[in-house]
């Protein structure tokens, strides 16, 4: 299977996200926050959302900071807030300066202000964080099923 990136035709800042998405089994996707356009979501923008099937045997062995709703290779998850492959999962992602929250069916499960991050998952990550740039999805090849998508400026 492929994957690519699409995203936005204009670019956010500070920002409210909703949407709700389904995981097929093996899934695995990200949702870029402040992408350039250009290169990969994780490394050159503010960061890729983890959107991950985190039961999937193939991923039993990641990092932390890569299991769903991860600030990709940055900032861990809590776990168990996931529902089962193939059930609808309502998210909020909240962008305001360097900070970013997650709630995930209820329960806040990201609540990290990157610029106090000093310790990536690899060093291809940097300390930059931009002002604005383009939201968007990060393919990874396996369908991700996404629906009722909000987007509301701060």
């Amino acid at each position: 299977m492929k994957g690519g990136n699409i995203y936005t035709t204009r670019t956010y800042s500070d920002f409210v996200l909703k949407l709700e998405f389904k995981v097929p089994p093996a899934g695995n996707n990200g949702l870029a926050i402040r992408y350039p356009g250009h290169g990969n979501p994780a490394y050159s923008g503010m960061c890729e959302l983890q959107v991950l099937d985190n039961s999937a045997e193939k991923y039993a062995d990641l990092d932390p900071r890569q299991y769903h709703g991860s600030v990709y290779g940055k900032a861990a998850a809590q776990r168990g807030y996931l529902r089962a492959v193939n059930q609808w999962n309502y998210q909020v992602v909240r962008v305001q300066g360097s900070s970013i929250q997650v709630e995930l069916n209820g329960t806040v499960i990201v609540d990290a202000d990157l610029a106090s991050i000093t310790e990536f998952m690899s060093s291809k990550f940097n300390s930059n964080i931009p002002q604005g740039g383009y939201l968007g999805f990060a393919g990874h090849g396996r369908g991700i099923a996404f629906r009722n998508l909000w987007v509301r400026e701060l």
